[in-house]
């Protein structure tokens, strides 16, 4: 008869500390457990039962956004044009990092506290590597990027935009930066068409 009581408090625990999470990273204070469960008002115990790491809360905030991404690429495909639908995800995907904290570190983590997070993540990179492979088929980007090219490449124009600009120009900064890669990267015209050469006089 206590369970259903029990439950709900750990579910509204766990939203509070969520909650308490997310208004830390968007202050930009470093997460820690002892702070979340201060300011949530909670024991430092109930915290540690619900996330045992640091990492696994930082993950666990940074999931809406990755799901958001992972949607967002999910639809890109349904605009003809392959090299537009290709930037157009690369510029949601950095301009969620400069603006999402969590999104930055966790994306650039090379570990995962989290089975989802690892899941999220293969996901993302799948719908990025295969708008990358429509690109390359309609020739609209150069043939030796690879999937395994697009986090660094994002994860070093977030991390640029970062370092250079305060908050209100992180956005507009990571734009700039990423249409000069995006001007790289394309495949000019007069790539995609064999050279004419002269003939033999």
């Amino acid at each position: 008869m206590t369970s259903a009581p029990q439950r709900k408090d750990a579910a509204r625990n766990w939203e509070r500390i969520v909650t308490v999470a997310r208004e830390l990273v968007d202050e930009g204070a470093p997460l820690q457990l002892n702070d979340v469960a201060r300011r949530a008002h909670l024991g430092v115990g109930t915290v540690y039962r619900h996330f045992p790491t640091a990492e696994a809360l930082l993950e666990t905030v940074a999931t809406p956004g990755l799901e958001a991404l992972i949607a967002y690429g999910e639809q890109a495909p349904a605009d003809d044009d392959s090299g537009r639908a290709l930037a157009r995800f690369l510029t949601r995907t950095v301009e969620a990092q400069v603006t999402d904290a969590s999104l930055a570190t966790v994306t650039a983590s090379a570990t995962d506290a989290l089975p989802r997070t690892t899941e999220l993540k293969r996901i993302l990179r799948s719908v990025g590597g295969q708008l990358l492979d429509r690109a390359h088929a309609a020739e609209a980007v150069r043939a030796d990027l690879t999937g395994d090219d697009l986090v660094p490449l994002m994860c070093g124009i977030v991390h640029a935009a970062n370092v250079r600009s305060g908050t209100a120009d992180r956005v507009e900064t990571a734009r700039r930066y990423l249409a000069s890669l995006l001007d790289g990267l394309h495949l000019a015209a007069e790539q995609r068409q064999p050279a004419v050469r002269d003939k033999p006089a």
